[in-house]
């Protein structure tokens, strides 16, 4: 069973950038797509970037022309970068293989991100 760790979480003010880190424990990795998600206090996990094997990537709307999802297969670990920071933002980020399998692959602990005004 692959288990994802996220780190590269941090308190940022408004505007300001944060680059998340996420490493699988298994070589398989190179084969996944990667989602990136966000779960903002009180509310629901969301998944808001993605990242297919070959490179495709895709986002929501909300993040879209300011986060970038990268990932380097030989590192076993899939980035993103999140620049132009909002209050909005802050929130728990986790990554995870698409489609989510508990039985392949365990969420990690998450980051936190934090963004003040």
């Amino acid at each position: 069973q692959v288990q994802f760790a996220e780190s590269g979480g941090g308190r940022v003010q408004s505007g300001g950038s944060l680059r998340l880190s996420c490493v699988a424990s298994g070589s398989v990795f190179s084969i996944w797509d990667i989602d990136w998600y966000r779960q903002a206090p009180g509310k629901q996990r969301e998944l808001i970037a993605a990242i297919a094997r070959g490179g495709a990537t895709h986002y929501i709307d909300s993040v879209k022309g300011r986060f970038t999802v990268s990932r380097d297969n030989d590192k076993i670990t899939a980035y993103l970068q999140m620049n132009n920071l909002k209050p909005e933002d802050t929130g728990v980020y986790y990554c995870n293989r698409n489609p989510v399998d508990a039985v392949v692959a365990r969420w990690g602990q998450g980051t936190q991100v934090t963004v003040s005004p």
